[in-house]
């Protein structure tokens, strides 16, 4: 019986291991942090956090739908399929999900919480032994490496203002456990970034009393768009016959796509109709553009892309555009350009409006870095990553977006060869795929996966307890 040790529990994490013990192996399921099943999106308790996907979008199985939703509605009756209910309900999920799969099979499934320090694949390169950060030695036929977000990178800023970066008045990971309790409500704040870490970040500081004025600054200023009502939304369009021809450069698609848009809406249809049409083909699309273009892609269209796509539930738009109305919260597009610490504990922040040559001063208290999760694995501070690149077990892609692997998830090394121990899934998946971030792609690669590691599955588990208590799983 093989032993898949996979490390991560997010949701790619839990999934992937469910879909394995399904499938007849031996799991251990690691996390450095200090719970399951909840990774970076999931771990927050405020309930102004809400999901960006109605609930009866976000079942953990494909084969059962209505898993998350028949979850939720235990919590509050009240909550149907197009409900955009708080994050913290589907780590609440997941981790009943591992709590039921505990019970059913005890003697195949473990459960850490620890560090993988350092991954070393035998000589034969048919087994591997992880190094704990307790000092713990683990030995497994199979690596899956389900690492998804990371803390941001710090944002860039000319040289000379790097060194602001250890500053206390600095905070690079929002996402720290207590982290924004430091932030005075009654002195301005500085939030880099204007998508939807930074909408998260606003909301929690005023939940918190936040009474000052926040500035969000980013290269281009775009806010996040909102999903429309979900119980009035149509199913996406299909795809006109010939789309997926159009040639393969950035602008080629960029021009189809708006022609595809506006011929829809000539017939009473959303751009947002569009976009959930685009889904499916979007790696068919990515994989057919040469590197170039995808560059040409990431540099001049990816910020568009991202705010038509990583939509915001409607209650968090309308909440947006009120903390606007009232002047709570400042938007610009621009570039952050000097800090200067000033005595009286203030920052002055020298920055420069998108097309403009002169800058302008903030006086504020505190910068919170809302880029979003690092991705780029090349020069990512992660030591597992680190160990991995430098002993050359795997490859970032070139253009930063994530790992290569091969078609079985197989990490790719430096010599351009497939692992057979060491395999990968989560979002680092986007140098392949492009659309490797939600939880409809996410689920179908783990569920991949689980079948590569495992060709012969044993009766699929059921999907999920019918309600938040602890037990068997529901047939």
């Amino acid at each position: 019986m093989k032993t898949v040790a996979v490390i991560g529990a997010g949701f790619t994490g839990t999934l992937t291991a469910l879909r394995l013990l399904a499938s007849g192996a031996r799991v251990v399921l690691i996390n450095r942090g200090h719970a399951m099943a909840r990774g970076v999106a999931y771990g927050t308790h405020a309930l102004e956090h809400v999901l960006n996907v109605p609930a009866g979008r976000m079942s953990a199985f494909d084969e059962d739908p209505g898993s998350f939703l028949r979850y939720v509605r235990t919590v509050d009756p009240s909550y149907d399929a197009s409900s955009f209910v708080p994050r913290r309900l589907y780590g609440d999920y997941l981790q009943s999900l591992l709590d039921s799969a505990h019970l059913s099979y005890p003697e195949r499934f473990q459960t850490r919480l620890d560090a993988v320090t350092r991954i070393e694949v035998d000589e034969r390169r048919t087994r591997a032994r992880l190094v704990l950060a307790s000092g713990a030695l683990l030995s497994a036929d199979r690596v899956v490496l389900a690492l998804g977000n990371f803390s941001p990178a710090d944002p860039p800023v000319p040289a000379s203002a790097r060194q602001f970066f250890v500053s206390p008045r600095y905070i690079r990971d929002p996402w720290q456990d207590g982290v924004l309790e430091s932030v005075d409500p009654d002195r301005p704040v500085l939030l880099i970034g204007t998508g939807l870490t930074m909408l998260d970040v606003a909301l929690a500081l005023v939940g918190r009393g936040q009474r000052a004025p926040m500035h969000a600054i980013s290269r281009r200023g775009l806010l996040p768009l909102a999903h429309r009502d979900a119980r009035n939304e149509p199913p996406p369009i299909h795809l006109p016959a010939g789309f997926l021809a159009t040639p393969p450069t950035a602008r080629g698609w960029l021009r189809a796509l708006r022609q595809l848009v506006a011929s829809e809406q000539a017939l009473g249809r959303d751009w947002r109709d569009v976009i959930g049409g685009l889904r499916s083909a979007t790696p068919a699309i990515w994989r057919q553009l040469p590197s170039n273009e995808r560059r040409r892609f990431l540099r001049h269209l990816r910020a568009l892309w991202d705010v038509h796509r990583h939509r915001c539930a409607p209650q968090l738009a309308a909440a947006l555009s009120g903390l606007i109305g009232d002047g709570l919260l400042q938007v610009a597009a621009g570039r952050v350009r000097e800090f200067d610490e000033q005595a009286d504990g203030s920052v002055r922040v020298h920055w420069r409006r998108r097309g403009q040559t002169r800058s302008e001063t903030l006086e504020i208290a505190t910068v919170i870095n809302c880029t979003g999760p690092e991705g780029d694995t090349r020069v990512m501070n992660e030591p597992l990553i680190e160990q991995l690149r430098r002993d050359g077990l795997l490859c970032p892609d070139e253009l930063g977006l994530g790992l290569q692997v091969d078609e079985r998830y197989a990490l790719i090394n430096r010599q351009g060869a497939s692992s057979r121990v060491l395999h990968y899934v989560g979002p680092f998946l986007k140098a392949q795929d492009w659309e490797a971030t939600a939880v409809p792609e996410l689920r179908q690669h783990a569920t991949r996966l689980a079948t590569v590691l495992a060709p012969e599955p044993e009766p699929v588990m059921a999907q999920g307890p019918p309600d938040r208590r602890p037990g068997p799983p529901s047939p």
